[in-house]
C-alpha cells in the first residue's frame, strides 16, 4: 500500500426533509451571502428552490441566484458566475443539483479570489491557493461531487474537457442529501448516475498497487451494493431504501475512501471526456460505452485485476485462463448496463461514425503521451479502445 493523506472534512446531512436545514448550516459555517447555483427548471417546479430560499431567509443568510447550468458544464457560465459573485460579494457557493451544477460552483469558488483566468487552474498554469466555501444540496446521485474536491469543466472554444482536483479547498463544507429529491429523476438519468459512480470506483480498483486488500474489498462491496440497489430501483423508482443506498454509494465512490493507498487509473474517464466534449453526450452514458471497451483491451494486455473483478462482482468461476474470466465479466457488465437502459457502443450512444483519430488526438494532446496507469495507453492503444466501442 502506498503512503497517503486522506482528508474528507465534509459534514453530510442525510435523510428526509434535510434541505430545510440549509439556512442553519450555512449560518453555522459563517456564510453572510450565498450564491444559489442550479440548472434547468426542475428545482423550481418541484418547489425545492423555494424551500432552500425560505430556509436561508429564516437564518438571516442573504442570497443571489444563478441558474441555467447545462450538463457537461462550460467555462462561459463560470466566467459569468465569477462576475456576479464579485459584484454581489458572495462568500459561499450553494449549488442545488447534480454534478454539473456543483462542478460549476467549485470552479467559480476557485476563480473569484484569483486575479487571473480561472482556466489557468485546469491547465496547470496556476494552483488554487484560496477559494470561496462550497456547500451542496444534492438532487442527482452520480458524480460524487458533493464529497470530492474535484471539478470538471469544458472550454467552449477548444472543446477541452478537463478536471481540477483541490481536495483541501474545494470539498464542500456540508452536503445535504435527501433521497426523496431523487424520486422524479427519469430512469435514464438514474442509470447514468449508476454508471458514473461505478466507474469512479473502478478507476481506483484497477490498480497495480499491491497489498490493498482493504481498498479492494471496499470497492467490491460498494459495487455489489450499487448493482443490487439499481435492480431494486428499476422495479420501483420510489423505493426509499434503494434511493438512499444509491445516493450514499455515489458519495462513497468518489470521496477518496475506496482509493486510499492505491495508484489510480482514470483512463476510462479521460477517454470518455473527449466523447462528451465533442458530441455532448451524457457522461454516464459515455462511460457505459467506454468502460467495457477499456476492460476488453485490459483483458488482453493485463487481465489479472479484471479477472478478479469478474469473479468477485459477477461470480465468474475462477480458472487459469484469466483473459477468459475477464471477458466473461465484461459480458456481464454490458448485460447489466443494457438492463438499465444504457448504451454499450457508439451506435447505441447515438454516434454512428465517431471520429476516432480526432478523439485520440485530443486525448493525448490534453493528457500527454501515455494515459492511465493500470495499462499505460499510447495513442494507438486509445484508438484501439475507441474501435472496440464501435
Amino acid at each position: 500500500m502506498n503512503n497517503f493523506v486522506f482528508y474528507s472534512p465534509t459534514e453530510f446531512v442525510f435523510g428526509k426533509d434535510t434541505e430545510m436545514q440549509v439556512g442553519a448550516l450555512a449560518h453555522k459555517y459563517g456564510a453572510r451571502k450565498v450564491m444559489i447555483v442550479y440548472g434547468g427548471g426542475s428545482v423550481v417546479r418541484s418547489g425545492l428552490l423555494d424551500r432552500v430560499k425560505k430556509s436561508l431567509q429564516e437564518s438571516g443568510v442573504g442570497y443571489c441566484e444563478f441558474g441555467g447550468i447545462q450538463p457537461n458544464p462550460v467555462d462561459t457560465k463560470v466566467y459569468e458566475g465569477i462576475e456576479i459573485c464579485r459584484r454581489e460579494q458572495v462568500d459561499m457557493m450553494l449549488p442545488v443539483g447534480g454534478g454539473s451544477v456543483i462542478d460549476t460552483a467549485k470552479a467559480i469558488a476557485a476563480g473569484v479570489p484569483y486575479a487571473g483566468d480561472f482556466w489557468d487552474f485546469f491547465i496547470g498554469r496556476a494552483k488554487v491557493s484560496r477559494a470561496l466555501k462550497v456547500a451542496v444540496v444534492l438532487t442527482i446521485p452520480a458524480a460524487g461531487s458533493e464529497g470530492s474536491g474535484n471539478s470538471v469543466i469544458t472550454k467552449v472554444d477548444t472543446l477541452q474537457k478537463l478536471s481540477l482536483r483541490v481536495p483541501e479547498l474545494l470539498r464542500p463544507v456540508f452536503s445535504i442529501m435527501n433521497p426523496e429529491l431523487t424520486y422524479t429523476l427519469p430512469p435514464f438519468q438514474t442509470a447514468c448516475g449508476v454508471a458514473d459512480m461505478m466507474v469512479h470506483i473502478m478507476e481506483r480498483y484497477f490498480t497495480n498497487t499491491q497489498d490493498v486488500e482493504i481498498s479492494d474489498r471496499l470497492c467490491e462491496g460498494t459495487l455489489t451494493a450499487i448493482i443490487k440497489e439499481a435492480y431494486r430501483l428499476k422495479q420501483n423508482p420510489e423505493d426509499y431504501g434503494a434511493r438512499a443506498n444509491i445516493m450514499w454509494c455515489g458519495t462513497i465512490a468518489h470521496n477518496g475512501t475506496c482509493g486510499v493507498g492505491c495508484e489510480e487509473d482514470w483512463a476510462s474517464h479521460f477517454l470518455e471526456h473527449e466523447i462528451s466534449a465533442i458530441y455532448d453526450v451524457t457522461h454516464g452514458a459515455g462511460l457505459s460505452v467506454v468502460v467495457p471497451a477499456w476492460m476488453t483491451f485490459a483483458a488482453e494486455h493485463h487481465p489479472k485485476k479484471v479477472a478478479q473483478f469478474a469473479s468477485r462482482i459477477f461470480g465468474i468461476p475462477e480458472s487459469e485462463d484469466l483473459e477468459e474470466m475477464a471477458l466473461a465479466g465484461v459480458a456481464h457488465l454490458k448485460h447489466f448496463f443494457r438492463y438499465l437502459g444504457l448504451p454499450v457502443n457508439f451506435k447505441e450512444l447515438g454516434i454512428e461514425h465517431p471520429d476516432i483519430d480526432r478523439l485520440a488526438e485530443n486525448l493525448h494532446r490534453n493528457k500527454g503521451e501515455f494515459v492511465g496507469n493500470y495499462v499505460k495507453l499510447t495513442k494507438e492503444n486509445s484508438k484501439e479502445i475507441y474501435r472496440l466501442a464501435l
